[in-house]
């Protein structure tokens, strides 16, 4: 054998030798934990129907993004194991009102809706939030307030209507009127005034508005002490009072959204949230 090819020979042994020993002195990998995945969505449309419902019925496509949420109160001691189901319903929506002011909110921000912070809060180590939603800010529209939500929802009406929509009452007007029986204390509702509209056009109103993601009903003077007016109810604002959450979820019941629990009288489409008619036109 040549020098050279000896030489070449020896060093390719050589590192043979080191490439078998590697694997001996490798470090294990380690397990990647994965989360589970909390729709808010999804578990902000379930705490509004579910208490409404007369049964344990589940809302469609939310159970797993519940039951990581219920299993985080549970571990908080908040929530008994007999209620993690997958159903955010009362007792649901109290623990997570006593976990939102254990974190120091109070009034809206304890109304017992998730809201991005305090659900981001409760899933850490626990689940990640994917489609977080959010009221927005407070801004200013025909002298009422609103959130920036409802503002581009109302907007969009008016965008589908040619015309535009003066509203008779906002948004955070605790006790303005007693006789919307507190409806409008937080935000996401909104009178719509129609004076000098037909019926006909009353009923488009009430269409475009839920269209676009409000549980909306024409309303008259024989159903109560008002005027003729719209009254309409921003699906899965967060800052819902808890009276118009229960509206929102009677809505998707088929009800009137008033006390006596009546069959919903308005147009009847296929009922959406904001968000998911933004995904689709």
């Amino acid at each position: 054998m040549k020098p050279l090819a000896g030489l070449l020979a020896a060093v390719a042994l050589l590192s043979g030798l080191a490439m078998s020993a590697a694997p001996a002195h490798a470090a294990t990998p380690q397990a990647v934990t994965v989360l589970p995945v909390v729709d808010m969505e999804a578990t902000v449309l379930a705490a509004q129907i579910d208490p409404r419902r007369p049964d344990s019925t589940l809302t469609p496509g939310a159970k797993d993004s519940v039951l990581a949420v219920e299993r985080a109160l549970q571990a908080r001691n908040l929530l008994d194991a007999r209620w993690v189901d997958g159903y955010f319903g009362t007792s649901t929506i109290t623990a997570y009102a006593a976990y939102q002011r254990s974190l120091g909110y109070s009034g809206l921000a304890a109304n017992g809706l998730p809201g991005v912070s305090s659900l981001t809060a409760l899933g850490q180590g626990r689940y990640t939030v994917t489609r977080q939603i959010g009221p927005g800010a407070k801004v200013q529209r025909d002298g009422y307030t609103v959130d920036a939500r409802t503002q581009a929802m109302l907007a969009e009406s008016e965008r589908l209507l040619g015309f535009h929509l003066t509203l008779s009452q906002g948004s955070y007007n605790p006790g303005g009127d007693p006789t919307s029986a507190g409806t409008h204390d937080g935000g996401g509702v909104v009178d719509v005034n129609v004076d000098g509209m037909t019926a006909d056009t009353r009923t488009a109103v009430a269409r475009a508005l839920r269209q676009v993601g409000f549980a909306a009903w024409v309303r008259s003077p024989s159903q109560g002490d008002w005027p003729w007016h719209i009254h309409a109810a921003a699906i899965s604002d967060t800052d819902l009072s808890t009276q118009a959450q229960n509206q929102t979820g009677d809505y998707y019941l088929g009800l009137n959204g008033l006390a006596n629990h009546g069959a919903d009288d308005g147009p009847r489409i296929p009922i959406q949230t904001w968000e998911e008619y933004q995904r689709t036109h």
